[in-house]
C-alpha cells in the first residue's frame, strides 16, 4: 500500500474478472469496460470491446501462469488497473533478451472529467512501488506505443530509460527499462520500497 500525503492512499487487490452480476455495484469487468472504451484510453486498443470481450480477456489473464491483473484503489475506490507479467513468457518473447528479475508492467488510469493534478504520476509511482516491493524484482520493463508521448513522460518521471523501438504485432513500441536504483533516484529514497 502507498500513501501520497496530498493525494490520498493507493493500494491494489487482485482483479476479479467474474461476469457482471447486474447488481447496483459494477463488477471489475464492468468498470474496466467503461475505462477501456473511453476515447482517453485509445492506446489500450479496446475501443470497440464489448463487456464480454473484457470479461473473456481478464479471465484469460487470471488463468495465465505468467500474467496478473490488479484493480488499483484510490482511498478504497477503484481508480486504475495494473498488470504485471513475466516478459520471458508474455508480451516480449523474442523481442529482447530478458534478465533475471525483469517484470513487465501495464497500467491504466480511469478516465475522468475532473482531472486532479499529479494523480496519474502518483498512480504510476504506486504501481512501481508495488512491483519493487517484491525483492525478486530487479528491473521493470514497459513497451508503450511509440506515439503515447504522455506515458513516455510519466515513465521518465519515475526512472524509465528508453532503449529502442520494437515492432509488436499490434503496435510499434518503445522498449524501456527502470531498475530499482533508477526508480529510487527518480522519486526519492523516502518514497521507494526497500
Amino acid at each position: 500500500m502507498s500513501t501520497t500525503a496530498a493525494l490520498g492512499t493507493f493500494s491494489v487487490r487482485p482483479f476479479d474478472p467474474s461476469p457482471a452480476s447486474g447488481g447496483e455495484t459494477p463488477s471489475d469487468a464492468e468498470l474496466l469496460h467503461r475505462w477501456v472504451t473511453d476515447p482517453k484510453a485509445a492506446f489500450w486498443m479496446m475501443q470497440d470491446a464489448k463487456l464480454e470481450d473484457v470479461e473473456r480477456e481478464y479471465m484469460r489473464i487470471a488463468a495465465h501462469e505468467h500474467h496478473d491483473a490488479f484493480m488499483g484503489l484510490h482511498d478504497g475506490e477503484p481508480a486504475f488497473l495494473m498488470e504485471r507479467y513475466d516478459p520471458r513468457h508474455v508480451e516480449l518473447v523474442g523481442l529482447y533478451e530478458p534478465e533475471p528479475g525483469d517484470v513487465g508492467m501495464h497500467f491504466l488510469v480511469a478516465p475522468t472529467d475532473t482531472p486532479v493534478h499529479g494523480f496519474t504520476r502518483a498512480v504510476i509511482t504506486a504501481v512501481m512501488r508495488e512491483l519493487f516491493a517484491d525483492p525478486a524484482t530487479r528491473r521493470v520493463v514497459v513497451e508503450p506505443d511509440i506515439g503515447n508521448r504522455a506515458v513516455h513522460a510519466l515513465n521518465e518521471a519515475v526512472g524509465f530509460v528508453p532503449e529502442r523501438e520494437i515492432q509488436k504485432p499490434e503496435k510499434t513500441a518503445l522498449l524501456s527499462f527502470c531498475t530499482r536504483e533508477q526508480f529510487e533516484a527518480a522519486v526519492g529514497d523516502a518514497e521507494a520500497p526497500r
